[in-house]
C-alpha cells in the first residue's frame, strides 16, 4: 500500500468536502516531514502527531477557500520517477512546489536546486 499516496487522497479528499482539517492514520516518518514541508510553505496551517494519528489543519485565503487546490503524487510504487538536479520540475512556473526525496532528505524543488541535489519526486502541491 502507497501510505504517501494514502495521505494525499485523504487531505484532497477533505478539501473537496470542506472540511477544515483530516486525520491521517498511522504516523510515519515521511508523512510528517511531507507536511513539514506544506507547513513551512504555507499550504498548511498545522499538524499535530500524537500517537498513532495525525491531525492536520487546513489554512484558507481570506474568501474561504483553501490555498491548496492541487495535490497530486508523481513517483509511485509502480512507476518510480527520478530526476537529476538540472531536470527538477517547475510547478506553475514556480507558483507551486515539488517535493523531492534527495540524499539530504526531503526538499522543496527550489532547495534541491539550490544544493544541486536529484533524487526521486514524490508529489507536486499548488
Amino acid at each position: 500500500m502507497d501510505v504517501i499516496g494514502d495521505m494525499l487522497t485523504r487531505m484532497r479528499n477533505a478539501l473537496s468536502a470542506g472540511h477544515r482539517e483530516c486525520s491521517i492514520y498511522p504516523t510515519s516518518k515521511i508523512k510528517v516531514a511531507l507536511l513539514e514541508i506544506m507547513r513551512r510553505e504555507g499550504y498548511i496551517e498545522s499538524f499535530s502527531a500524537e500517537g498513532r494519528n495525525i491531525t492536520v489543519r487546513f489554512r484558507f485565503d481570506k474568501k474561504g477557500k483553501p490555498t491548496m487546490s492541487f495535490l497530486e503524487r508523481v513517483s509511485k510504487p509502480s512507476k518510480r520517477v527520478y530526476v537529476g538536479a538540472r531536470e527538477i520540475p517547475w510547478v506553475k512556473n514556480g507558483l507551486g512546489i515539488a517535493i523531492i526525496s534527495t540524499s539530504g532528505g526531503l526538499l522543496t524543488d527550489s532547495e534541491a536546486r539550490a544544493k544541486r541535489l536529484g533524487g526521486e519526486v514524490i508529489c507536486q502541491i499548488w
